[in-house]
């Protein structure tokens, strides 16, 4: 029994009041939080955690640069991830002649054409719209939750869907690339990848600031 006594007995002094021993029982007390907590055990939903599949490039030896990266230009596009939010991009291969070839989009949603979600979303307009068919066939009950994850495996999977490979940069934040691959399942990108960051790429981003002054620069030296 939880319980605390205050006082105790002596003989009180001429003119002062007598004390009077105080016993407090906190047992009830202990009942009630015992009877809270299981009250909030059992009516409370845990949060469950959020995962995301991630596509790390292979580290066999066997395999080719060439081969590692073999990807349908028409189908790739190419996300480097700069400093204070900065994002850039390529489709299909990248063209180091041409400091146009690397455009700059933002964060923003699909409200701002410059946006990468714009970009994702007019690529994969076949993979949305089957998406959204899906989603519409599981929200009237025509589908049970079994096919529809079956469904979006396929979408997802598909041969002819996009492919996004996403390069963070030395100075590019952990948000940037959290932003980066919402998007990805935002826009129902199946196949996508974060890979490291090459010397072209550097040159791509740096020669877009300079306004292709690193290409004329080369080309004056050959």
């Amino acid at each position: 029994m939880a319980e605390v006594n205050t006082g105790g007995g002596g003989k009180s002094e001429k003119g002062k009041p007598k004390k009077i021993s105080l016993r407090v029982d906190f047992t009830p007390m202990v009942d009630m939080n015992m009877l809270l907590i299981t009250f909030f055990m059992l009516c409370t939903s845990l949060a469950k955690p959020q995962t995301m599949d991630l596509v790390m490039p292979t580290n066999d030896k066997n395999i080719s640069d060439e081969e590692r990266s073999k990807v349908k230009d028409t189908k790739a596009v190419t996300l480097i991830l700069g400093e204070k939010n900065e994002i850039f991009y390529y489709l299909g291969k990248p063209n180091y002649a041409d400091y146009t070839s690397l455009k700059v989009a933002n964060y923003r949603g699909a409200e701002d054409k410059n946006s990468i979600r714009s970009l994702l979303l007019s690529k994969n307009r076949a993979g949305v719209a089957k998406m959204h068919k899906l989603k519409v066939l599981k929200y009237r009950g025509q589908i049970s939750e079994e096919a529809y994850k079956k469904g979006v495996s396929d979408i997802k999977n598909s041969k002819d869907g996009e492919v996004v490979i996403i390069k963070p940069m030395d100075k590019s934040t952990y948000k940037n690339l959290v932003d980066a691959l919402d998007e990805m399942q935002i826009c129902s990108i199946g196949t996508y990848t974060i890979d490291e960051v090459k010397k072209g790429d550097k040159f791509l981003v740096d020669n877009l600031k300079q306004s292709g002054a690193l290409t004329k620069a080369s080309q004056l030296a050959k």
